[in-house]
């Protein structure tokens, strides 16, 4: 599968799931990237912010 080439940030789904006993985690299922934490705010947080660095490498 090939990445996305979009430059809209609403383009792309971030899916959390409650990991473990304490964790979270996100997943990005157009870059194929999952991010591990202990908050749910946390790690919805990195992963916009992984999207927004993927949209930038994309100029």
């Amino acid at each position: 599968m090939s990445k996305p080439t979009s430059t809209n940030p609403s383009d792309y789904d971030v899916l959390i799931r409650r990991w473990g006993e304490t964790g979270y985690a996100s997943y990005c299922p157009q870059l194929e990237e999952m991010i591990k934490g202990n908050a749910h705010v946390e790690v919805e947080e990195a992963m916009k912010k992984r999207i927004l660095e993927y949209i930038a490498s994309l100029s």
